[in-house]
């Protein structure tokens, strides 16, 4: 795939990114954009800690590049931030680190001697003792507890619930649940996706994932989302190999144990341009 990068955009990124290469700098830049006023250069030079001169320099070499903007009030020169470099310079590392790039579909290589079939009545044990590991690691979901039979049964959509076998053992699970009773929200769904402890590793929410998200995009689902511990490197490195990206971090969002926690909220968005999305 060729890079989604030109020269031209690649030179005007880089002459950003070099104007706030200076701490001094970002720090006079951080200091305008949460003032949400204009501030004139004396008031910004306070504020940073540095002499009148220094901030005056700096602040040119913002407006250089468009990160401020400047206007004369008398003899004071006011200083306000761009506010559509609130979105681009975001824009731009986004552009930089590939995250606008083409995300996969699902994983490839799907691991031999891993089944996947839809979830049937004899497998709830097997589904909750799995979830109860889980649930031990700390690292899983903010439940201490496992949700019963019935709770799940009414929880979960049907026609999106696996689990995975390995020599006949149920081995993970992974299914979807509505996010809202609103119509405009009938094609979002909020993934889940366990393994059991002993078959860690072995390509087993791989293989979960995989058939998840491709049953999700036939089955009509345009949104699958998640918020998944940023401790949890493994769940979040199998979500992004589906096709997810990370929306955002929530900070402090509950707490586990008496200790609150963040979670990173991922979503994927399923391709309408084709009627099979993933090509699997």
């Amino acid at each position: 795939m060729e890079s989604m990068l030109d020269h031209d955009a690649a030179a005007i990124y880089a002459s950003w990114f070099a104007c706030l290469a200076d701490p001094t700098r970002v720090r006079v830049l951080h200091a305008v954009a949460s003032a949400n006023r204009e501030l004139p250069v004396g008031e910004l030079a306070e504020r940073v800690g540095i002499s009148q001169p220094t901030c005056s320099h700096h602040v040119k070499k913002l407006a250089e590049v468009g990160f401020v903007l400047l206007r004369k009030a008398g003899t004071a020169t006011m200083v306000t931030v761009n506010d559509a470099c609130c979105v681009g310079l975001p824009h731009a590392a986004d552009v930089v680190m590939g995250a606008l790039a083409a995300r996969p579909c699902c994983p490839e290589d799907l691991p031999a001697g891993v089944s996947v079939r839809a979830l049937a009545r004899r497998d709830w044990p097997a589904v909750r003792h799995i979830y109860a590991e889980g649930i031990a690691t700390r690292n899983a979901t903010f439940e201490t507890r496992v949700p019963t039979r019935e709770t799940l049964d009414r929880k979960w959509l049907p026609g999106h619930r696996w689990v995975a076998e390995v020599a006949g053992e149920i081995a993970g699970w992974a299914a979807i649940s509505p996010v809202s009773a609103r119509a405009c929200y009938a094609g979002v769904g909020e993934n889940s996706l366990y393994v059991g402890e002993r078959f860690r590793g072995r390509g087993v929410g791989k293989a979960l994932i995989h058939r998840q998200v491709t049953a999700a995009d036939a089955g009509g689902l345009w949104t699958l989302q998640s918020a998944i511990f940023p401790e949890n490197k493994a769940s979040l490195t199998l979500h992004r190999s589906a096709g997810f990206r990370t929306v955002g971090i929530r900070e402090r969002i509950a707490q586990l144990d008496g200790i609150w926690r963040d979670t990173v909220f991922i979503e994927r968005r399923a391709d309408r341009t084709t009627a099979d999305p993933c090509g699997c």
